[in-house]
């Protein structure tokens, strides 16, 4: 069995609503950037769990996506993603209830049906997908 490990870290200081962290990972990427419970930083830029699972969401399809629409012999000049996420206060506490995903992509050759069954393919096997236990939905547009 292969095993591929990745490592963040953060560090919170103070309560929810007027405390801040900060984030790192392994590959310095993020090191020790900003974060709080809703974005209202007096200096600097920072973000919050929820842009990062939106983000880590819309790298991890377009990537996924690329991958399939190789497997299918079709090259891709560009693919953008946007994922929304959003929060709803339940009764258990705020929840991540659904994630809309808006893909728009160059991929010469391709009809609209081979890519249409590609990006329904990496919405299922992207692994930042799989592991989200939530609705996620998608629109997607082949440039032509």
């Amino acid at each position: 069995m292969n095993l591929v490990n990745r490592n963040a870290s953060a560090t919170w200081k103070g309560t929810l609503h007027g405390g801040r962290g900060t984030l790192s990972t392994e590959s310095g990427v993020l090191s020790k950037t900003q974060f709080s419970h809703g974005n209202n930083f007096v200096e600097g830029i920072g973000t919050n769990p929820d842009e990062l699972i939106a983000a880590s969401l819309s790298g991890c399809f377009s990537m996924a996506l690329s991958r399939e629409l190789g497997l299918d012999g079709l090259h891709p000049e560009s693919i953008e993603t946007t994922a929304t996420a959003t929060l709803e206060d339940l009764a258990a506490g705020w929840t991540i209830t659904r994630v809309q995903l808006d893909v728009r992509a160059s991929v010469p050759d391709a009809t609209q049906a081979r890519f249409m069954d590609a990006a329904m393919a990496a919405r299922t096997n992207c692994p930042i997908a799989r592991v989200l236990n939530t609705n996620i939905s998608m629109s997607a547009t082949l440039d032509l």
